[in-house]
């Protein structure tokens, strides 16, 4: 795993060994950070990484110039891992070790862009984008939630499903703060 782009582009990053998870491959991560780069301007937003995992994404979004990003994650040694890393390379990262969906229940702040990338065996996956979109509004308007999923799990009945971009295994669910237009073709690239 590396930094793909910023400042701090091409630094590897070397996660202990035996933490869980599943970080993004570079290739979704490339493909995924190509369709942020024409809709966001990365120096002016804020970031919210849920399930943040080795921070790969959060250290993308750092490199990239982000002021204000928040990477949730429960596990001591990811959480750790982050900080460590955050503090070495000197990016704007809050990292709070807390269980995702008790975050998201007491979570206030809107955020321009949520990215969660969930454990694909998570049994309640399917109700981030209602909890995150619906019953928190926690997206600014024009924002846009970014789910990774496997390919398990769909949602094209979902009113705010804006698109879906796949790289392999690897599924990008994107939606928005408004509902899209039923005439509005959800690709899957």
């Amino acid at each position: 795993m590396r930094v793909i782009s910023g400042s701090l582009k091409g630094r590897k990053i070397h996660p202990p060994n035996n933490i869980p998870t599943r970080p993004t491959t570079d290739f979704a991560k490339t493909g995924l950070f190509n369709i942020l780069t024409n809709n966001f301007d990365f120096t002016e937003i804020s970031f919210l990484d849920l399930f943040a995992g080795t921070g790969s994404i959060s250290f993308e979004m750092g490199s990239r110039g982000c002021p204000r990003i928040v990477s949730i994650e429960n596990d001591f040694k990811c959480a750790g891992f982050i900080s460590q890393t955050k503090t070495e390379w000197k990016l704007p990262i809050d990292i709070i070790k807390m269980d995702v969906f008790k975050f998201l229940n007491n979570c206030n702040e809107k955020f321009d862009l949520i990215f969660a990338d969930p454990p694909y065996l998570l049994s309640n996956i399917d109700l981030l984008p209602e909890l995150i979109l619906t019953t928190k509004k926690l997206l600014k308007p024009d924002g846009w939630l970014i789910l990774e999923t496997s390919n398990k799990h769909k949602f094209p009945e979902h009113p705010h499903l804006f698109r879906v971009k796949n790289y392999g295994e690897i599924h990008f669910h994107i939606f928005t703060t408004e509902p899209v237009p039923v005439q509005t073709t959800k690709s899957s690239e």
